[in-house]
């Protein structure tokens, strides 16, 4: 739970392929300040950070391209075939992300803004849950997010396949969260659908953070 006067955080997250960027540009579009964990943790990795030399000290610098930056799919490869692999990577990449969301929530609040999502894929894993006054976690049937990831990823069915599989069931999901979004339907559904939950949150806001 954060500790600053006025800010609430809403976490989002959800499986891999279920459009919870669709659902987190819908929250920014209704007034909601939107930190992406996942463009953090691309910015962490940047050649010369203390992040991706400490990667490159226990992967190797063959995860590197030939112009020092970090080679995110040849990594990917490497952590979601082997389950250890993928959370030795996590145990180093997470407090950097960690350190950087909390920084951003400090500079969000000191511009006086109050609603912030924080849109975290693994939201979870990475104990970030723990700033969020509410969670949503948006999720889709298998088959629909298998077919979005090999698209959006350019990635083989295999590759996708271990992508979903490295991560955490529906189940968990629906009993760790406060909203759960389905995204099974086209962008209109899913619009309507994510401002009610906005508008919901909204009101939560202001009967529990206005004096």
């Amino acid at each position: 739970m954060n500790s600053l006067e006025g800010v609430m955080i809403v976490g989002l997250t959800g499986q891999t392929g279920a459009g919870k960027t669709h659902v987190s540009s819908i929250f920014a579009q209704n007034g909601f300040s939107v930190i992406n964990a996942d463009s953090i943790s691309r910015i962490v990795v940047e050649k010369g950070k203390p992040c991706l030399e400490e990667i490159c000290e226990f992967f190797g610098e063959e995860i590197l391209c030939e112009d020092g930056t970090l080679n995110r799919a040849l990594l990917g490869k490497v952590v979601f075939s082997d389950k250890s692999r993928l959370e030795l990577l996590n145990s180093i990449i997470y407090p950097y992300i960690t350190a950087e969301i909390l920084s951003t929530i400090r500079k969000l609040s000191d511009e006086g803004r109050k609603l912030i999502l924080l849109d975290a894929p693994t939201l979870f894993e990475s104990r970030t849950d723990d700033f969020c006054e509410l969670i949503i976690s948006v999720v889709s049937d298998e088959k629909i997010r298998l077919e979005r990831i090999m698209e959006r990823d350019g990635i083989s069915r295999k590759s996708a396949v271990q992508r979903m599989q490295s991560q955490l069931e529906e189940e968990f999901f629906k009993k760790n969260s406060d909203f759960i979004i389905k995204n099974n339907d086209d962008i209109l559904n899913l619009y309507e659908v994510t401002k009610e939950v906005a508008d919901k949150i909204k009101d939560y806001y202001n009967n529990n953070y206005i004096k």
